[in-house]
């Protein structure tokens, strides 16, 4: 059947799928443009799935504000290299998943997967429809929505880290300088008195253990112990920590500076907690040269193809480097 080059480029401006493509799917579908096109779909749902599996620590960080400026959504999407984070495809379609996010006010992820964009596809039919495009896993990983009564401070350093801060009192200066801090600094509490029991109990245990190796009076010990479990709760929490643009004022003097108080926060960054297995590049090439010194001599006449075999086995090697897992 002869299909013509302005059929195939009317799929392709469609799905965004090669010309290869296109043109294989209106063969299989008799030069009808929507079932080729629904066939793509098909198709790309199953490609998506066969590359689930495939470790996606890459990607960006986008936050979404509402017009008053009190509330945002953050959201963490990503895909296997930083090439792709940097395609417009790619770019878009996260920016569209923020204000949804905003928008929706969704719940959790799974709501988030299921909302549907302006097209009318879900987030989820979106991102298979991309990885389709795209040839990578794609995924949305989490989303967090936060509102403030006073001011919403948020910053996004470069795409990859991204923080948001409600403040009560102080002004919208303070909560943007409060969000760049979160995001340099990485508090994982707002104060001393946030920090759960276990933590500090197991931190004490920890401090104690090795006070006691210094050989001084139980008194000692137990002084030395507060003294330093006072530093290492300042330095996880926001108020605890001094601020970043002005290392002599701590958070906490700044806050009580500007008559305000931080009620909550959240900070993403590309990545964080999923653990990429590497490759160790010269050992790999240096097993491929001893393979190929292993490997005997040929014999005059014999066959070209078993000796051109060995160029090929460089792709396992490099397999090992989109291993990984996430960690929970």
């Amino acid at each position: 059947m002869n299909i013509t080059a302005d059929v195939v480029k009317q799929l392709r401006e469609r799905t965004g799928a090669g010309m290869m493509e296109c043109k294989r799917a209106l063969m299989e579908t008799k030069g009808d443009l929507d079932a080729a096109a629904e066939l793509m779909r098909k198709q790309g749902l199953a490609k998506a799935d066969k590359k689930a599996t495939r470790v996606a620590a890459e990607g960006v960080i986008v936050v979404a504000k509402d017009a008053e400026q009190r509330s945002a959504a953050m959201v963490e999407v990503n895909c296997e290299t930083d090439f792709v984070a940097r395609q417009q495809d790619f770019r878009a379609f996260a920016q569209e998943v923020a204000a949804l996010a905003l928008a929706s006010r969704a719940a959790s992820l799974e709501a988030l997967l299921a909302a549907r964009l302006a097209s009318g596809e879900s987030v989820d039919e979106r991102r298979r429809a991309l990885v389709a495009k795209i040839g990578e896993n794609i995924g949305v990983r989490r989303c967090v929505a936060l509102s403030a009564a006073g001011h919403l401070g948020a910053y996004v350093h470069g795409t990859r880290i991204g923080a948001l801060v409600a403040v009560q009192g102080g002004d919208a200066a303070l909560a943007h300088d409060l969000a760049m801090h979160v995001a340099a600094s990485s508090p994982r509490y707002i104060s001393a008195a946030d920090v759960p029991a276990e933590v500090v109990a197991k931190e004490r245990e920890i401090l104690t253990d090795q006070a006691r190796t210094e050989g001084k009076p139980p008194e000692i010990v137990a002084k030395m112990v507060e003294g330093r479990l006072r530093k290492s709760l300042s330095e996880i929490t926001l108020t605890g920590q001094p601020f970043v643009k002005d290392p002599d004022v701590s958070i906490e003097k700044l806050l009580k500076n500007a008559r305000a108080s931080v009620t909550a926060f959240e900070r993403f960054e590309v990545g964080a907690g999923i653990e990429k297995k590497q490759g160790d590049f010269v050992a790999e090439v240096m097993a491929q040269v001893q393979g190929s010194e292993a490997t005997p001599p040929r014999r005059p006449g014999s066959g070209g193809s078993d000796g051109g075999g060995s160029d090929g086995g460089g792709s396992d090697g490099g397999g090992s480097d989109g291993g990984g897992s996430v960690k929970h």
